[in-house]
């Protein structure tokens, strides 16, 4: 292809100097390719046509096989995210480090060649840990292959760690351990210590991004003062200006019922406007909302600490009240393990003491209570500096969209089901749902739209698809039916859904029917578990249907979960195992290593939380 490139420009090259440049960068990776195209720009700066001409003549035919020699160090910033986070802060460095010139890079541990790994001099890992311990799905790859026999001698290589987590759960921050630990086994210099940071990160996040840049600027301050900077190559797509922290916000136009009178869950249909946003998604994305807690709750918590919502405090360099505060920046609902240690540590309550030293029990504790509920149980005295150095800052909730930009144009739509949990006839809400289902029309949205490459329709719209799903999880199918309409897909497509009842929780019941009628919507199976005498659950239509199911697969359908992880995620996955075995004729270790790699080729994905 380069060849073809330089011949259709006429360019001064012989057709031989083209054959070798050809030969020798036909192998290169994206990232060796933008490294190459500073090298050489480099040589053409400092020594002049003669240099470059010998180069292209002798030097370009082993560059693929040396390592960079630039003056100023390669910088190469490696993330890999589960929700967001950790791309948000890549992309954020990135944006802080660019102005240091070509040699720094951005990659998504998906996209990366692990190979390219022993060719780098700086390596900048900023990763999270998803589930109980579990890398994040972009970053299994190149886990695998620092784990594996293949894994290089590291030496040369001077690397740090970002690790994101949530300390409700066990094994905290552990694929940024694994990756630190491991880059150190393979001789990789530590350049410093690596950070685990908790779900209110963001403190700690600026201070090791401010390390990163002093690192990078003093090396880049001691390299030769004549080495052009040339602009950068970017292995990522272009950053949008509107991004986690820097939300756009929206004007909600819509939030309106979808279950009827009676139902034991209220959902809702949300729409936003992005109008003048520039904000664009795909079926399968998210959107982030940053919520902000009910002003009836945060009355609640200021009576309970008995302090003054009207005095000022300082948030991130602003100031403002106090009561403002507590409704834009602090998390009032859920509950963190360091707030329950402080408690029980000042409270000297034995029992509560207890369940901290129990992880289970603390886990047990804090999905069970929100933090209204542990000031009132465990009165204390609060300063204003305690309060807020112990309170989480609010973090943003995200949502699978429900709608298909091509349909929608500038809006973007959600299914929001209302967290509502009672206790002691007491209604205990989540922040981001009662925020988004009791909205009232114009009320100001922050947003932003979270890329989900793992959760896509397929790039051939002749490919059937098999959606399943319970609940909120059908949102993301709403859009991917939407969006094949628009553009008049010929795939089949049959939808599992599942809720309590036909008459109140059957969500866009009305557009699942007509899309039914219209032959868009190939078959559906319903499941209403409180219909009947016998629970039904859309596992149990997955066996029913088992036999088609299993012809839809072998002709090439994608598979599609998205809802509850826990229950419903699990048991749909265990009917399909079930079905796989039944209808190959094969048994159950067939059964997982066919739906393993109907994951490999991105035929099954889900979107479960």
């Amino acid at each position: 292809m380069l060849a073809n490139i330089l011949q259709e420009f006429a360019s001064p090259l012989t057709k031989e100097q083209v054959d070798k440049i050809q030969a020798a960068v036909g192998d290169l990776s994206l990232e060796q390719v933008n490294w190459l195209s500073g090298y050489l720009a480099g040589i053409s700066a400092g020594a002049g046509a003669q240099t470059l001409q010998a180069a292209t003549n002798s030097d370009v035919q082993t560059l693929s096989a040396q390592k960079p020699s630039l003056s100023v160090e390669s910088t190469t910033i490696l993330y890999a995210s589960q929700t967001g986070n950790a791309r948000a802060l890549a992309e954020e460095l990135y944006e802080q480090l660019k102005p240091q010139g070509s040699h720094i890079r951005l990659a998504d541990m998906a996209d990366y060649n692990a190979r390219q790994l022993k060719n780098e001099q700086q390596v900048f890992v900023i990763v999270s840990t998803h589930g109980e311990g579990e890398p994040p799905d972009d970053a299994l790859p190149l886990h695998e292959f620092l784990f594996g026999k293949k894994a290089p001698d590291l030496s040369h290589v001077k690397f740090a760690v970002l690790a994101l987590g949530d300390s409700s759960y066990e094994f905290f921050c552990k694929t940024g351990q694994d990756f630190d630990e491991r880059f150190s086994e393979l001789g990789a210099q530590r350049l410093f210590e690596r950070v685990d940071c908790d779900v209110d990160y963001r403190s700690q996040a600026k201070a090791w991004s401010g390390q990163v840049v002093e690192q990078v600027s003093s090396a880049a301050a001691t390299a030769s003062a004549s080495e052009e900077t040339k602009p950068q190559l970017s292995v990522v797509e272009t950053v949008s200006r509107y991004s986690k922290f820097t939300p756009f916000s929206a004007e909600l136009l819509v939030s309106q019922p979808l279950t009827g009178r009676g139902s034991s869950k209220t959902t809702a249909h949300v729409e936003i406007s992005l109008e003048d946003s520039g904000l664009s998604y795909a079926p399968g994305d998210s959107l982030g909302v940053w919520p902000e807690n009910h002003s009836s709750l945060v009355e609640q918590v200021l009576a309970v600490v008995g302090l003054n919502g009207e005095q000022e405090v300082t948030v991130e360099e602003q100031t403002k009240r106090l009561k403002e505060a507590l409704v834009v920046d602090y998390e009032l609902t859920q509950i963190s393990p360091a707030l329950v240690q402080f408690v029980a540590e000042k409270s000297g309550d034995g029992s509560l003491q207890a369940i901290v030293q129990e992880r289970s029990e603390l886990n047990a504790f804090i999905k069970n209570h929100q933090v209204i509920e542990l000031l009132q149980k465990y009165p204390l005295s609060w300063s204003v500096e305690e309060l807020l150095g112990q309170l989480r800052r609010i973090t943003p909730r995200l949502y699978s969209i429900a709608s298909s930009q091509e349909a929608v144009d500038d809006e973007v739509h959600l299914t929001v089901g209302l967290v509502d949990d009672v206790r002691d006839e007491q209604h205990y809400y989540g922040a981001a749902s009662r925020f988004l289902v009791e909205a009232e029309e114009d009320q100001k949205v922050r947003v932003f739209v979270e890329k989900n490459k793992h959760f896509k329709l397929p790039d051939n719209g002749d490919t059937d698809i098999i959606m399943i799903g319970a609940g909120t999880g059908i949102a993301p199918y709403r859009g991917f039916m939407q969006q094949r309409e628009s553009v008049d897909t010929q795939g089949r497509n049959w939808l599992f859904f599942g809720n309590p009842h036909f008459q109140t929780d059957f969500l866009y019941q009305l557009e699942w029917q007509q899309w039914l009628k219209s032959g868009l919507l190939s078959r559906i199976d319903l499941a209403f578990s409180r219909d009947q005498a016998h629970k039904v659950y859309v596992q149990h239509k997955i066996k029913e249907q088992g036999q088609e199911l299993f012809q839809w697969l072998e002709q090439g359908a994608h598979l599609y979960i998205c809802g509850d992880k826990d229950n419903m995620a699990k048991a749909v996955e265990s009917s399909l195992l079930d079905v796989i075995s039944e209808y190959s004729g094969k048994d159950s270790a067939y059964a997982e290593d066919y739906l393993q790699q109907l994951r490999q080729s991105a035929r099954y994905q889900k979107d479960v939380y």
